[in-house]
């Protein structure tokens, strides 16, 4: 070994000296056995503070690095640094999921033997699920995701870092089928809400035409439990004129995560709305 040649071929980067006593261990023991750690030594990353970081973890669950910072007197890179170095530890945002009760989870492991027992693979691909949703002219942002660098809170402003809410924004309510084939078109209540009578007159003719020109005869029409949905006149309708349809017995509660719209295309459609050039209602 050259100690000189690997000490240029490392730019500098160790001390020729380091080099020298390390190439001496090598041939004297084989290895390189450090009695301590190379560099300045840890003063706030101490294995005292990562047992007490790891111990208040194991207590409360939802800690913060600048919590963690203020309770051991360290900084907030350091307290970041164990968290993700020394814990090998990942940041998760807390999910929502819909609370269910017993009495709603016993219908829906009855709803899925229901399908298990009734549907095919092939029969779900032919599922037109339905949904409304209220939409506002304040439009949607995400707190969490959407940020502004700048170098102060002024600046920030200054760029869009203000989001005006109104108390009382204007809405209305958009109606939307989904399937494997496509989308079926809107159809849009000015007045934010919709009845029965409404929604038998303007929403059920176009799911059924759409049903009807994408899968001929065989196809299934979905709809939550909100009030128009099960009204007797509007189940009637249904069962005069679909083919097939999940009727309100059968439809869980509380269960957006089983509707493609409302689990994420509700979603990535408000997303392709320019909200900034929406100034008006009937814009």
């Amino acid at each position: 070994m050259f100690p000189r040649k690997i000490f240029r071929d490392l730019n500098g980067s160790l001390g020729l000296n380091t080099i020298k006593r390390w190439c001496k261990m090598i041939r004297d023991t084989g290895s390189i056995q450090l009695s301590t750690s190379p560099g300045a030594p840890r003063l706030a990353r101490t294995s005292k503070t990562i047992r007490k970081v790891k111990q208040k973890l194991d207590k409360k669950k939802t800690v913060s690095a600048r919590d963690l910072a203020k309770d051991y007197g360290i900084s907030k890179s350091s307290a970041h640094r164990i968290l993700t170095e020394d814990l090998g530890l990942y940041a998760y945002k807390v999910q929502i999921e819909p609370k269910l009760t017993d009495e709603q989870k016993k219908k829906r492991k009855k709803f899925v033997n229901w399908i298990d027992n009734n549907f095919r693979k092939v029969d779900t691909m032919r599922i037109l699920f339905s949904d409304e949703k209220l939409f506002d002219l304040d439009g949607i942002y995400n707190s969490q995701n959407q940020r502004i660098w700048a170098a102060s809170r002024d600046e920030a402003d200054e760029k869009g870092g203000i989001k005006m809410g109104q108390k009382y924004p204007q809405k209305v309510m958009v109606w939307l089928c989904v399937c494997s084939k496509g989308v079926t078109p809107l159809v849009i209540f000015d007045r934010g809400t919709v009845t029965h009578a409404e929604y038998i007159r303007e929403v059920l003719p176009v799911a059924l035409e759409y049903g009807n020109k994408t899968f001929g005869e065989h196809w299934i029409f979905q709809q939550d439990g909100a009030t128009p949905h099960t009204h007797h006149l509007t189940q009637e309708w249904r069962q005069d004129n679909f083919p097939s349809f999940i009727d309100k017995n059968h439809w869980p509660p509380n269960s957006p995560d089983l509707n493609p719209l409302d689990y994420c295309i509700w979603d990535e459609f408000a997303r392709c709305v320019n909200w900034k050039k929406i100034t008006s209602k009937p814009h």
